[in-house]
């Protein structure tokens, strides 16, 4: 049966609305029941995002992230509609972007993180990830894969799981989804579908 993309993602986007009224609290639950295991293993240098609408709100856990040691970046839309990763020091160092985004300046220096926090609309049990549609982060990411080792996890409202999103040749698959109440490793569960 094929899904259309178009209503899912605007169902999807309503749902998050609401969660993100009902729960108001998420992004404080979520940075005290991230799991710390990923930094270690994954880290040090960790890309985030700055929320917009109501996307789940990563502040608390990059704070949290970052005095546990984690080099902390950002994503930024460049003007060849390529996404790339950036460190900031500050406010300063922050400028208006596409799409209403608040994103690194062209001035501040790219780099390579290791562990990538998305936000996203949905996500199913295979790690497939309902984005804007744009594929900025599956360009991105695939980009960083090829030249070193990424990680990929999503940042959600555990109601935000839906039974199946159609994916792409082209998507990037989530590797594990942190929620304000559970975490979902779904690398290890794709790894152990393929093998039985």
């Amino acid at each position: 049966m094929s899904i259309d993309k178009a209503a899912l993602r605007a169902s999807a986007k309503q749902l998050r609305d609401q969660l993100k009224k009902s729960q108001p609290n998420a992004g404080y639950l979520l940075a005290e029941r991230f799991p710390e295991k990923l930094l270690e293993r994954f880290g040090p240098i960790v890309s985030g995002y700055l929320a917009i609408g109501s996307e789940l709100n990563p502040a608390p856990l990059m704070s949290r992230l970052e005095k546990l040691g984690a080099d902390v970046c950002l994503p930024r839309v460049e003007e060849n509609d390529q996404m790339t990763f950036r460190r900031i020091s500050g406010a300063d160092d922050l400028e208006n972007g596409p799409f209403g985004l608040t994103q690194p300046a062209a001035t501040t220096e790219i780099v390579h993180p290791t562990l990538v926090l998305t936000p996203m609309l949905a996500f199913d049990a295979r790690g497939n990830r309902l984005g804007y549609g744009k594929g900025h982060y599956d360009r991105a990411l695939a980009k960083l894969r090829e030249s070193g080792r990424v990680f990929v996890c999503g940042l959600a409202y555990s109601d935000q799981e839906v039974i199946s999103i159609p994916a792409e040749p082209t998507d990037i698959p989530l590797d594990w989804v942190a929620t304000p109440d559970r975490s979902i490793p779904l690398f290890f569960s794709r790894v152990a579908s393929k093998n039985s």
